[in-house]
């Protein structure tokens, strides 16, 4: 079994979401959120949530922040929805990606869900 990259193997779950939202970002994700569920989720840390315009989009979104973790030895646990790309969901323990159709993103309205969890700040995320 290959081992972590050593700048990756200590990563916190923050840093962990932060190279996933500058993935996004840079795949042009539309309305990207950041939300900490420390506290609040026994499951992870973090959500990253964001939407694609089309479903091709979201399955490039996915694929572009699947390949850029996996680039650093970091796999996903669970991923769900990449055939379909209506909701793709990546598990990287710490951090879970959300990945939205943009017209189903207000029905499931996880922020809503969420709304809890503060928003983590993205412009110091993305510099």
């Amino acid at each position: 079994m290959r081992k972590l990259k050593k700048e990756y193997a200590e990563k916190s779950g923050r840093e962990l979401a932060a190279v996933c939202a500058r993935v996004a970002d840079a795949t042009k994700a539309e309305d990207l959120v950041l939300l900490d569920v420390r506290g609040l989720s026994s499951f992870t840390d973090y959500f990253v949530i964001m939407s694609g315009r089309s479903t091709r989009h979201v399955q490039g979104l996915a694929e572009a922040i699947e390949g850029e973790l996996r680039s650093k030895r970091v796999s996903s646990k669970h991923s769900e929805g990449l055939r379909d790309g209506i909701w793709v969901l990546l598990d990287f323990t710490d951090v879970v990606v959300h990945i939205f159709y943009k017209d189903k993103r207000s029905f499931y309205d996880l922020e809503g869900l969420w709304h809890d969890a503060p928003m983590v700040e993205l412009s110091e995320l993305l510099s």
